[in-house]
């Protein structure tokens, strides 16, 4: 006796297998439009701005380095290392008690010349690149000068991501003696910064230039002033506002102590105002900050 089918099951289970096929294409594209966390998921925290978490191993690191710098130097007087916090790089160098640290001697003079200097501070970073937390590959000098007691200082700026790095990150300044020693280190860069890179080349710009320019014009400004007081500025309709170009902007994270957020902003010119630079979120329509 030929087997019956149930035509009514047989469409139920198509329909079925229908639409578990098309939420799950619905999962995945959701799921691809939605930027990857740089350090993992992290419960219920927004997708946006991109957060940089603490990392104990790379403040470990930096440790190591500075046990090996205190070896070096013969410093011994237990004085705890200044680190900035959550990138855990190097705020300050810790006060030495026996000898100190030195630039490497280039040349056979007993001054090096310009030239000698700069290559001699790529072999200094490149050497302590734990302490300064990048890859010298993706740091720039930016300054190189003398000052008036006679100690120079080099300032770098790191360029690890598409568009330039604004706020208080992504900083080294090496100030050292005329006999090379190297009197303090300070550095604001970000470690393991093409993790960041990754992140935040999935994000998607919502405003164009033009649409910025046009909310600084016609919103105006908030802002802090020096004193930390909320002040409004309202922008002239002679006054010249320049979109000069998208930047990753940083800033300490609102909703923790650990984390820095990461975010996407039009870097804006204004002509006239207390301030040079306007920040302005492109994603999120935000004023971040101003310079």
């Amino acid at each position: 006796m030929p087997t019956l089918f149930n035509t009514t099951n047989v469409t139920a289970r198509r329909i079925s297998f229908v639409v578990l096929f098309a939420s799950t294409l619905m999962f995945i594209s959701c799921a691809a439009l939605q930027p990857p966390s740089a350090t993992g998921p992290h419960g219920n925290e927004p997708l946006y701005p991109i957060l940089f978490i603490e990392d104990s191993h790379g403040k470990e690191a930096t440790l190591a380095a500075l046990n090996r710098l205190g070896q070096l130097s013969g410093s011994s007087n237990g004085t705890e290392p200044e680190l900035q916090p959550v990138t855990g790089t190097l705020s300050s160098l810790p006060p030495k008690s026996n000898n100190a640290l030195y630039l490497p001697k280039l040349g056979a003079a007993a001054t090096m010349t310009e030239e000698e200097t700069r290559e001699s501070l790529r072999r200094f970073i490149r050497e302590w690149q734990e302490l300064i937390g990048s890859d010298p590959d993706k740091l720039s000098l930016v300054e190189r000068i003398d000052r008036p007691d006679g100690s120079k200082l080099a300032s770098y700026e790191q360029r690890p991501f598409r568009y330039p790095i604004r706020g208080n990150y992504g900083k080294l300044q090496i100030n050292f003696a005329s006999d090379r020693r190297v009197l303090n280190l300070t550095s604001t860069c970000i470690p393991d910064a093409d993790r960041m890179q990754n992140a935040l080349s999935a994000l998607n710009v919502r405003l164009k230039a033009e649409d910025a320019v046009q909310q600084v014009r016609d919103n105006g400004v908030t802002y802090l002033d020096p004193s930390g007081n909320k002040q409004a500025f309202s922008v002239l309709a002679s006054s010249d506002v320049v979109a000069k170009g998208l930047t990753t902007y940083i800033l300490p994270a609102k909703s923790r102590t650990d984390a820095l957020e990461f975010h996407l902003a039009w870097e804006i010119e204004l002509a006239n105002a207390p301030f040079k630079f306007v920040y302005l979120d492109a994603v999120s329509g935000e004023i971040i900050a101003t310079a």
